[in-house]
């Protein structure tokens, strides 16, 4: 079984990472091209520091600073001083003081990074990277950079660093779970696993991360595991509408369809208007054959959502395994009224989506295209598609201009079932319903899972009134959706989406 909700993971991730321990002020390490003040100028300063004196530690080195303005530790203790105040902007311009003067000074650049990185600045990066040089196993550095990272959306560059930094994440859930995310996106399965049972162990009354990590398990085919991770929430009474249905996708994976059964019935108790529930026990009617239940329980849905193109389409899927083909024909005409654009191609849908829906635009980015490209067959039928979804009428300027463009592409492109396609359907709009029936049979034969024009040719055939054939393409047509349905389930699985837009974890203090 494959659930059609995409998984949630909602970060919200805070930032609150301490500056170099005080305690180490006066560890730090002293070289001429650093430091130039003697020690007693030093000492005092980091006694203040330790003791948490900040106001006494920032006047200390500003007078230290009169004496000795090109002494870069003094800068830096100044600008730790300054962070402990609350004075973030005056402590990085301290920092960045000691930088210009020795542009690898540890204390400082670690000082300046955890502040751009608290404040999400770009610069923390540059910062970090430099540090990560002079410090290559400093797991705190390799925390903050796999933050900014992901942050930035770059999972394949995260991942190392998250993995370097170690234990370091285990006071962090929430970069923990950062990198747990990232493991998923690269689809690194098995390791994310594993980290999603280190969130798990340290939030373990968070439901969420439990189903998160049950999730993440059926995904990687470890459903006994996902079903030994998800039971305690069932069991508890604090499941929800998405565990009861990771759990049925958990239950059918090792052969327990009645648990999987059960498990989506009571996801529909809680979620009723859920139509995603409504697909998925579709779905698992069709591999079990319960088509009147897969039915029933769908027109329920249907009750609930009756704007939903998806459901009807389901039923219809159903009802041609029956053999009740009029009323399979009647839901797929319903799902087309609801949603003409569920009989397009992929790729004239991406376009419209690329345009926000807006056909006018889309039209004028593809005729200006077409201006430096007038053979360009792919760009001819996107024309011709558009134009026939904004609903051209026979005889218009534009219905001709659609039915030039969409000759044109067959003619340059034969093997383009797409163009024979939309061909089809601009003859079936003019009454030429031989010639669209001739087009739809080239596209099948081209691509015989080609649903639409399976659909058209269910729709050129009824009216002429040779419908011997009808049934038979009407299973075709159900066959070719159920496996379309079933491919996209799979790939979904792999559509994580955050709810908010994440903000810097807070690796532990060094």
């Amino acid at each position: 079984m494959r659930f059609c909700r995409h998984i949630i993971f909602g970060i919200a991730l805070t930032a609150s990472l301490p500056l170099l321990p005080l305690s180490q002020a006066s560890q730090t390490v002293r070289s001429s091209e650093a430091s130039k003040a003697p020690q007693a100028s030093i000492e005092p300063i980091t006694s203040a520091l330790r003791t948490n004196q900040f106001e006494t530690a920032a006047e200390l080195s500003r007078s230290a600073l009169k004496e000795f303005p090109n002494d870069a530790q003094l800068w830096s203790l100044q600008g730790i001083a300054l962070t402990s105040l609350g004075k973030a902007s005056e402590a990085l311009a301290a920092f960045e003081r000691a930088l210009a003067i020795s542009p690898n000074y540890v204390m400082a650049l670690q000082g300046a990074a955890q502040l751009e990185f608290q404040a999400g600045s770009p610069n923390a990066g540059s910062l970090l990277n430099r540090l990560i040089k002079l410090r290559p196993d400093d797991p705190i550095t390799h925390a903050m950079l796999g933050v900014v990272n992901y942050r930035e959306g770059n999972c394949a560059a995260a991942s190392p660093h998250f993995a370097k930094a170690g234990s370091v994440l285990d006071s962090q859930p929430a970069a923990l779970h950062a990198y747990a995310l990232c493991l998923v996106r690269l689809k690194h399965l098995d390791d994310a696993v594993k980290v999603f049972q280190r969130t798990v162990a340290l939030s373990a009354g968070d439901p969420q991360e439990r189903r998160l990590l049950a999730a993440v398990q059926v995904m990687a085919r470890r459903p006994k595991e996902a079903v030994s991770t998800v039971e305690p929430l069932l069991q508890g009474g604090t499941a929800d509408a998405g565990a009861w249905q990771l759990a049925a996708s958990a239950y059918e994976d090792i052969g327990d369809t009645p648990g999987a059964v059960n498990a989506l019935r009571q996801a529909i108790l809680l979620e009723p208007k859920n139509t995603c529930l409504y697909l998925d026990f579709a779905h698992l009617s069709y591999q079990h054959q319960s088509f009147p239940v897969g039915i029933s329980v769908v027109s329920d849905g249907i009750t609930q959502q009756p704007a939903s193109a998806q459901l009807y389409v389901a039923r219809g899927i159903l009802l041609v395994q029956i053999g009740d083909y009029e009323k399979a024909e009647a839901d797929f005409d319903k799902a087309r009224e609801l949603d003409p654009n569920q009989s397009l191609s992929a790729a004239a849908q991406g376009m419209a989506a690329v345009q926000a829906n807006d056909l006018d635009r889309a039209l004028s980015t593809v005729g200006s295209k077409l201006a430096h490209k007038p053979n360009d067959a792919y760009l001819l039928y996107l024309r011709a598609d558009i134009l026939s979804q904004k609903g051209a009428n026979p005889g218009s300027v534009e219905f001709q201009s659609a039915l030039r463009s969409a000759r044109k592409a067959v003619a340059l492109a034969p093997n383009l079932p797409e163009a024979r396609s939309v061909l089809a359907r601009l003859y079936l709009d003019s009454g030429r319903t031989r010639e669209a029936i001739e087009q739809c049979r080239k596209a099948i034969e081209i691509n015989p899972k080609d649903q639409t024009a399976l659909y058209r040719l269910i729709q050129a055939l009824q009216k002429t009134g040779d419908n011997k054939e009808i049934p038979e393409l009407l299973k075709r047509l159900a066959a070719a959706r159920e496996q379309a349905t079933r491919e996209e389930r799979e790939r979904s699985r792999y559509k994580l989406i955050e709810g908010d837009e994440p903000q810097s974890p807070a690796p532990t203090p060094r």
